[in-house]
């Protein structure tokens, strides 16, 4: 039997694109001869909150046969700009097999990522985002004058990229854009190179489920943060049976118990008991899925200490990212460039001057005075 053999990769950030069986890869039988494609899709952020470079690589060598076609869909606010150059130059080393494609917005870091492919096709409707990097960081004169440095560095790599795409491409314009932040449509794309067809439109939400971070940018079009307040489209819902008896108190406990074992988070049983007070089967299920997600959220950012905390203060996944990130800066262990901005209600980073110590300012004094009296005794 001939096999067209589709292997997929998902991004594990925000909700995940619809397939048969809901894993990550999937096989699909259909063809008159036999043929191996693989088709990627990078559907959400980019780095520790999404897909890394590191688990694309080692999912792509893991289904590469090195003579197959390969499809690499992007629909990406974007991310750490690090891993958008390694998928670059992962999808780079390609060569011909392989073909970017923008399903609906390629911005930041994921249209540095997306240039690496040898052809790309942009949908009729889709946008290519590009900007200067951004980051965050803390400390004296001379580390701030280290970042920038760093800042200047990391523009020219973001250059380079472009280029690798558009060689023909003028570099002062190019410069300017990338200052500019500016948001190219399909047309517009392929005019400067970035580009090499516009594709058939597609209806894709915003970043599934992640659209709000484009707010965060300075000019995201209008049109596109539209779409922020769409409904979602949701299927018919067929007739459902009566809901079944509440299960008692001990049941709902035991269901708590047993969830977070499976899950590998029995350390948060206690404050799941407290926060769901055992209402019901479904709002303990709603909360071992958020559980979970906010388990991983905080093992990603090595501090899986503050799991139950955030649990017992009722945060979501974007309370606790934004908790997260404080902390990672507020250690000062050095910094991470990012090419996404904060979003408009971010707090502007606090700088603290040393306070002060009076008693000890006393006690320096007395102690002078009292060195220069002996002094004169003798």
């Amino acid at each position: 039997m001939s096999k067209k053999t589709i292997p997929r990769i998902y991004d594990k950030a925000g909700k995940p694109v619809k397939v048969a069986d809901k894993s990550w890869y999937t096989l699909q039988a259909s063809g008159e001869a036999e043929q191996r494609s693989i088709e990627i899709f990078v559907y959400g952020e980019i780095g520790a909150w999404g897909v890394t470079a590191n688990q694309f690589v080692l999912d792509l060598r893991a289904m590469d046969d090195g003579t197959s076609p390969i499809i690499v869909a992007f629909n990406s606010i974007g991310g750490d700009l690090f891993d958008g150059l390694a998928i670059h130059n992962a999808l780079s080393r390609l060569g011909e097999r392989c073909t970017g494609r923008i399903d609906a917005l390629a911005a930041s870091a994921a249209s540095v990522a997306v240039c690496g492919a040898h052809r790309v096709v942009i949908a009729a409707n889709a946008m290519l985002m590009i900007h200067n990097p951004y980051t965050f960081s803390g400390g004296d004169a001379e580390d701030f004058r280290r970042v920038a440095d760093v800042l200047d560095q990391t523009l020219e790599a973001i250059i380079a990229a472009y280029k690798s795409k558009a060689p023909d491409i003028d570099e002062v314009e190019l410069r300017r854009m990338v200052h500019a932040e500016t948001w190219l449509t399909a047309n517009e794309a392929v005019e400067l190179g970035l580009a090499d067809e516009v594709g058939d439109g597609l209806k894709v939400q915003a970043c599934l489920g992640q659209g709000s971070v484009l707010q965060r940018f300075q000019n995201a079009p209008a049109e596109l943060l539209a779409q922020l307040d769409d409904e979602p489209e949701t299927e018919p819902t067929e007739p459902v049976d009566p809901p079944a008896p509440v299960l008692d108190a001990a049941k709902l406990a035991l269901m708590v118990t047993q969830g977070c074992a499976a899950a590998g988070i029995s350390n948060l049983v206690e404050p799941l008991l407290a926060t769901t007070k055992l209402e019901s089967e479904a709002v303990i299920q709603a909360a071992l899925t958020k559980a979970k997600a906010l388990h991983s959220l905080c093992v990603a950012a090595r501090l899986p200490e503050l799991t139950g905390e955030f649990i017992r203060a009722g945060l979501d996944e974007a309370a606790v990212r934004a908790r997260l990130f404080d902390k990672l800066v507020g250690k000062g262990g050095g910094f991470e460039i990012d090419n996404s901005l904060p979003l408009e209600d971010d707090p502007a980073p606090a700088i603290k001057a040393k306070q002060a110590d009076p008693q000890a300012i006393w006690a320096s004094r007395q102690a002078a005075q009292n060195g220069t009296s002996k002094g004169a005794r003798t």
